[in-house]
């Protein structure tokens, strides 16, 4: 092909446009965009969503100089088991608040987001669950859109395509996102409820306390004083 293509400058430019080509497509594999989440060394899965907020798998003893070094204030475990076996850190608070995507509800969807706006107020925060892929994923997708204002688009591409794990751990995620009402759970976060709906559990239960609580009063009220 060498010597068919010698006197021509098409085939010239042809032979190098095939050697050029799997250097570009290296470059086009191995870009990411800016604003996605960036990594952060090679182990833990972990990476960086902004200047306060990191996401990683299940960490351990070995990671606790990282933490140090990242300043990191608050952990947040989406496990039902606690992180007091490898983190004893003090001036680390641990949140654990543990669910399953494929039961996932709009509260645990605020409850993750309300205690990362927390940490963050008080510093970067860290939140992992075991591969820090599924549930993980979840929040911090849910976190771009309702605190970021990311569109559901945007940042599903990230958390399925930004190589935090296989693709098939997303499918629960992906299925809650499609149906979550946006507005609904933003006006509920900047509201302080603990849910979208009235008849959730938790909207219930903080209705029987607050009713429980005003009928005591009442009865204390009403009662003469001996």
């Amino acid at each position: 092909m060498l010597k068919l293509c010698s006197r021509s400058l098409l085939c010239l430019a042809l032979l190098t446009a095939l050697a050029e080509a799997p250097a570009q497509a290296a470059d086009s594999v191995e870009a990411r965009p800016a604003e996605w989440a960036q990594p952060v060394g090679k182990h833990y899965n972990l990476y960086q969503m902004s200047p306060t907020l990191f996401r990683s798998s299940l960490p351990d003893g070995a990671a606790l100089p990282l933490l140090s070094e990242l300043r990191i204030g608050t952990v947040i475990n989406f496990l039902p088991e606690s992180d007091q076996r490898w983190l004893s850190t003090p001036g680390i608070e641990q949140v654990q608040l543990p669910y399953r995507t494929n039961h996932v509800d709009d509260s645990d969807i605020l409850s993750a987001l309300r205690a990362v706006q927390a940490g963050e107020a008080k510093g970067p925060v860290l939140m992992h669950c075991k591969h820090g892929s599924d549930r993980t994923g979840l929040v911090a997708a849910m976190y771009r859109v309702i605190v970021q204002g990311w569109s559901k688009e945007d940042a599903l591409s990230e958390m399925t395509e930004g190589g935090f794990g296989d693709s098939h751990h997303f499918k629960d995620g992906v299925r809650y996102m499609m149906q979550a009402d946006v507005d609904k759970l933003r006006e509920a976060l900047a509201n302080g409820d603990c849910s979208t709906s009235v008849f959730a559990l938790c909207s219930l239960g903080s209705w029987v306390n607050s009713t429980t609580t005003a009928h005591h009063m009442d009865a204390q009220v009403l009662t003469p004083a001996r």
